[in-house]
């Protein structure tokens, strides 16, 4: 207990073929909560019981909780429109109560058009020689999913698309607009809202990463206003962001202060994913960098204290880190910078808790 409100740390975990084990995340301080998924299960379909509960059991096991689920990903025909979508809305609403009853509080998922988040580099070096995630215009811009000369595959697109159905599919929301979009999203949230209201679930959309169109795309979860927007298609508390300084921040119009302490003041951020990012001049990109304020372009101390002086009390994680002394394994996802970045997040959130109570 900090201040009177309980920094609810986190720790995404990608099973039980991560090399981060859970045994290791335990021994992160403070360590509340694991954030994971099923992951073998296709896109739409509806997870077994028996895989959630295997998810609960090793959580608890290691001493943490199972309260946040990132993600259950929405299926590109519910984005698009098309009639297959109310089964998958309805194996969605499923899923929803399933987590539910094993006890998850908060669910993230996103709803970018096909590509989920983007990268050119997985493994940019930085003059302290670690490697780390980075974003360059330039390589994105030379890139076209619709000309069969073109180097069709970027860092965090999904591989189960062939190239011609990655052309499909990008071909159908080029004839999308961004309002056409919004109504798929509205239409979405009319139908999961009410069920997850009903079982306890706050829902946390995630900003689109980047959040600027890529490739003529239309992306909505980009910026304050999109997010004003978004909060009024239905309504209610727990239909709410996840706030990712990085997606937010990797745009220098975006003042990320700013919407945390909007959001948290009105009850509307349930989960927050801190990371920092150094944004490269006249739109060339971003390089994601440690977690320390004076290593990027954001302000991670001033981050922390809207969201605890306006009364946030839901889930953070250490988002991506680098990779260093050494560590292979999944880009972003090691163990080493994410585990000082969480101590790290701690110590602003001491800060600020003893600081707001002298």
């Amino acid at each position: 207990m900090q201040g009177g409100i309980i920094l609810k740390l986190s720790f995404r975990w990608y099973g039980e073929e991560d090399k981060v084990t859970l045994g290791k995340i335990r021994q992160i301080p403070g360590m509340h909560t694991i954030v994971t998924a099923v992951y073998d299960v296709p896109v739409g379909q509806v997870w077994s019981r028996e895989s959630i509960a295997s998810l609960k059991r090793q959580i608890e096991s290691n001493g943490m909780h199972f309260e946040v689920v990132e993600s259950i990903p929405v299926h590109e025909d519910i984005k698009l429109g098309k009639p297959s979508r109310d089964q998958y809305i309805e194996n969605y609403c499923e899923n929803i109560r399933r987590v539910a009853q094993a006890g998850v509080k908060c669910i993230c998922y996103n709803f970018m058009p096909v590509f989920d988040w983007t990268r050119t580099e997985l493994a940019h070096k930085l003059p302290d020689g670690s490697t780390t995630l980075a974003y360059y215009q330039a390589q994105v811009d030379i890139v076209n999913p619709m000309e069969s000369d073109s180097d069709l595959t970027l860092p965090g697109w999904d591989a189960s698309y062939s190239r011609e159905e990655l052309r499909d599919v990008v071909a159908q929301y080029r004839e999308m607009t961004e309002d056409m979009l919004w109504d798929n999203l509205k239409y979405f949230l009319e139908r999961i809202i009410p069920v997850s209201r009903e079982v306890g679930v706050n829902m946390a959309i995630h900003e689109d990463d980047p959040c600027w169109s890529i490739f003529g795309l239309p992306r909505i979860i980009t910026d304050e206003s999109n997010l004003d927007r978004f909060l009024k298609l239905v309504d209610v508390p727990n239909n709410g962001i996840t706030l990712c300084t990085g997606s937010l921040g990797c745009s220098c119009h975006n003042n990320v202060v700013k919407m945390a302490e909007k959001y948290a003041a009105m009850g509307r951020i349930h989960f927050v994913h801190m990371r920092n990012v150094a944004v490269l001049p006249e739109g060339e990109g971003f390089e994601e960098r440690a977690h320390l304020s004076s290593c990027g372009s954001l302000d991670m101390y001033a981050i922390m204290k809207a969201l605890y002086q306006n009364g946030f009390d839901g889930y953070i994680r250490p988002d991506h880190g680098r990779m260093i002394w050494g560590e292979t394994g999944r880009p972003g996802y090691g163990l080493y910078d994410r585990a000082l970045g969480a101590t790290y997040l701690n110590g602003l959130w001491e800060a600020v808790s003893k600081g707001s109570t002298a």
